[in-house]
């Protein structure tokens, strides 16, 4: 039987090989780069972890739906599944226009949205690998909805999640603001 984190009567302590391995791992994994989806909204650069996304797919025709948040541009049939697809400008007060030609959609296994969620955005440009100390979150940490700004090649990239729950949170506060 392996020995367990415990002291021993040396006073040092003793860690069984499991449990060196997984630190070790975990500790690799926390400097791992991430790779994420680069893209337009407007005239910013966003990205997304790949690992929440299922597929992009070019634009098509929307079902609007009554009654709606602001957010939700409509659904659309996409391989027989109904796809909810959302305009991210709307949640994160982005103004300018731009061509709208692409839909990120979300695997609905990473995130817990209850369906398939897709997000609007005007084109895609790459994925790339983002280095944990190329992320700054000190400006981002009380932000719903952006994990961290990505310095990259003298601009910068806003990270964002697909997490409904934290799009809720940002679209409730300009709404508490005018209240």
């Amino acid at each position: 039987m392996d020995p367990v984190i415990t002291p021993d009567n040396s006073g040092d302590t003793v860690i069984d090989p499991f449990t060196a391995r997984v630190a070790m791992a975990t500790s690799e994994a926390e400097t791992e780069p991430t790779k994420v989806l680069e893209f337009g909204l407007g005239d910013g650069t966003y990205c997304l972890d790949i690992g929440v996304i299922d597929e992009i797919v070019d634009a098509g025709e929307l079902t609007r739906i009554p009654n709606s948040p602001a957010h939700v541009e409509g659904v659309m049939d996409l391989r027989g599944r109904t796809t909810t697809i959302v305009d991210p400008k709307t949640v994160f007060g982005i103004e300018e226009a731009g061509p709208r030609e692409r839909i990120v959609v979300f695997d609905d296994d990473e995130i817990d949205e209850g369906g398939i969620v897709g997000w609007m955005v005007d084109e895609v440009f790459q994925v790339r690998d983002v280095a944990p100390e190329d992320v700054d979150q000190g400006t981002t940490v009380n932000d719903e909805g952006i994990r961290g700004i990505v310095k990259s090649d003298g601009r910068f990239v806003v990270w964002v999640s697909p997490d409904i729950d934290d799009i809720d949170a940002v679209e409730a506060v300009p709404e508490e603001a005018d209240a």
